[in-house]
């Protein structure tokens, strides 16, 4: 999206005299500022204001909302299956171009642990973020209105395993959230309910460094959450999750935010991948040895020139880290090269020292690690905010999420669930089915 919007305005008088023609395709007809998700979760920003519609930025691009299952660029072809295409059976449709930017992102990256694909929860997604909150407020209610000890200890147990971002910032924001929220219930303590964060490795949130990874774990704990380091999850069958050093919790609640892995469509473009199925792209952000193809972002495997040079001539250079700040640049200097390439100008590499990184641990309280100094608490709550303010697209956006900051700051926290809009027909089938009326009820 940041490309097209950047070409949008580079190539203005290109695309009003009908000489170019960018077309953007993509699953969804929005793109998800992924950052806000947490904060979408625990209900302090309205899930509408966390995603960007691309028909409203993009006037002067063709949006086809569909999804792109194969490329033959030898051809300068794609293939893209539509929803229109699905409903009506006449096959996907196929588009033609001239040259191609591939910046799919990446999607969630399961493994093969028993149970997973039937109770794990993911949190990529605003839809996933929603679901989730919806379905943490549903257990309190279960847990409020159960008689059975062993079914509100599981309606109260939520498992998170990963100790990155999307993990740590998931459940520390609704953390923040259900205990707010149990002081509505008069059966329900902050005490009674099991938060616990599995993660494989020794330390969570590397990108703040070792000491602001380390004084996360001791904040969270402090509040009482239960961080489990070098743990695995064994297994999850019957909603018991059961880890690596023995432990069994039985729990409804199973979020999976251990990795990502580059999106499947790169598979089936025939263009060049690493070993980890990134496209090969030199620091132009081309794919490498492939002209008229470009890429940035997760699905892109970038050498980091500001990063140390090998030790061995032969050895590659350190790739940029798939994280949203090279992307947003990336997206850039994408846009001016193939504004360079279609006018016939030189292109330019793309070179961005990481300045460091901050995350949030719930309301006023976070860890941050930029330009070599570290901060923690309050600071770095509001410099998480300040930037990811300073960085989600459009004025519109920006003033919305100010505005809802603001009013989040004098009224209490809104603690409803709308778990019933994933199935927003079952009323209507009930009534249909039954002969029952709201007005009889």
């Amino acid at each position: 999206m940041n490309t097209a919007l950047r070409l949008q305005r580079k190539l203005k008088q290109e695309l009003r005299q009908g000489t170019v023609e960018v077309i953007v395709v993509d699953p969804e007809p929005y793109m998800t500022y992924q950052p806000f998700l947490p904060e979408a979760a625990a209900g302090s920003i309205s899930p509408r204001h966390v995603v960007v519609p691309l028909r409203r930025v993009l006037p002067q691009c063709k949006v086809v909302i569909g999804e792109v299952t194969a490329i033959d660029h030898g051809e300068r072809r794609a293939t893209i299956t539509t929803l229109a295409a699905e409903e009506t059976g006449n096959g996907a449709i196929e588009v033609a171009y001239d040259e191609l930017v591939l910046a799919p992102g990446s999607v969630s990256r399961t493994l093969p642990v028993p149970g997973l694909a039937d109770v794990g929860i993911g949190f990529k997604t605003v839809e996933e973020a929603i679901g989730l909150r919806n379905h943490v407020l549903e257990q309190l209610d279960i847990a409020s209105s159960t008689r059975d000890p062993a079914v509100r200890d599981a309606a109260l147990t939520f498992v998170f395993v990963g100790g990155g971002y999307a993990g740590v910032e998931a459940l520390a924001e609704l953390e923040d959230m259900a205990r707010y929220a149990v002081r509505y219930y008069h059966n329900v303590k902050p005490e009674d309910m099991k938060w616990i964060l599995v993660e494989a490795t020794d330390r969570i949130l590397p990108e703040v460094g070792p000491d602001m990874g380390r004084y996360a774990v001791r904040e969270l704990r402090g509040r009482n959450i239960d961080v489990r380091l070098e743990t695995r999850l064994e297994s999850c069958e019957k909603r018991v999750a059961v880890l690596s050093d023995g432990s069994r919790f039985p729990t409804r609640t199973l979020v999976w935010t251990a990795g990502v892995k580059p999106h499947p469509v790169l598979a089936a473009s025939g263009l060049p991948l690493t070993g980890h199925g990134r496209l090969k792209c030199t620091a132009a952000l081309q794919v490498d040895g492939v002209e008229h193809a470009w890429s940035a972002g997760d699905a892109a495997a970038v050498p980091d020139l500001t990063a140390e040079p090998p030790a061995k001539p032969d050895e590659p250079r350190p790739l940029c880290a798939p994280n949203a700040q090279h992307a947003v640049r990336q997206s850039k200097v994408l846009a001016e090269n193939i504004a360079a390439a279609v006018r016939g100008g030189p292109i330019v590499d793309y070179a961005h020292k990481y300045v460091g990184s901050v995350a949030s641990l719930g309301l006023h309280k976070g860890v941050a690690h930029v330009y070599g100094r570290k901060l923690r608490g309050y600071p770095a709550w509001f410099m998480h905010r300040v930037y990811h303010l300073g960085r989600v697209p459009t004025f519109n956006r920006k003033a919305r999420v100010l505005a809802e900051w603001t009013l989040a700051g004098l009224f209490k926290r809104e603690i409803v669930s709308l778990g019933s809009l994933e199935n927003p027909r079952a009323e209507f089938e009930l009534a249909a089915g039954t002969g029952r009326h709201n007005e009889a009820s």
